[in-house]
């Protein structure tokens, strides 16, 4: 279950990677691949979820679930900018990509 979520959050970090950088450029965002990373990094942590409440998980992949969280609720966030239609908080972005890769470094190290 948790190399399938280090699968999720690679993929979602494409998309996620893309995102931020038409965000800092103030550039419009594409609604379709802000919701394809929305729904992949959910999926990710769906599995990572799973993967911890399974009891198999040790000490950094609980860790990178908190911090994963956390970049989830930062991605709900800069979703409500996306929806209004407002500019992007370059801080948001750099917080929420900055937990996320935190995150899944840890997961990886967590599982290898």
């Amino acid at each position: 279950m948790l190399f399938l979520s280090v699968i999720l959050f690679a993929v979602a970090a494409l998309g996620g990677l893309v995102l931020g950088i038409l965000g800092f450029r103030q550039r419009d965002l594409p609604m379709w691949l802000s919701l394809i990373h929305g729904a992949v990094a959910a999926g990710g942590l769906i599995t990572l979820i799973l993967g911890v409440v399974q009891g198999n998980a040790g000490l950094l992949p609980i860790i990178s679930l908190i911090l994963f969280f956390i970049a989830a609720l930062g991605g709900f966030l800069l979703f409500s900018y996306h929806l209004r239609q407002k500019p992007h908080p370059k801080g948001l972005i750099v917080i929420h990509a900055l937990a996320a890769v935190i995150a899944f470094i840890l997961l990886l190290i967590g599982i290898l």
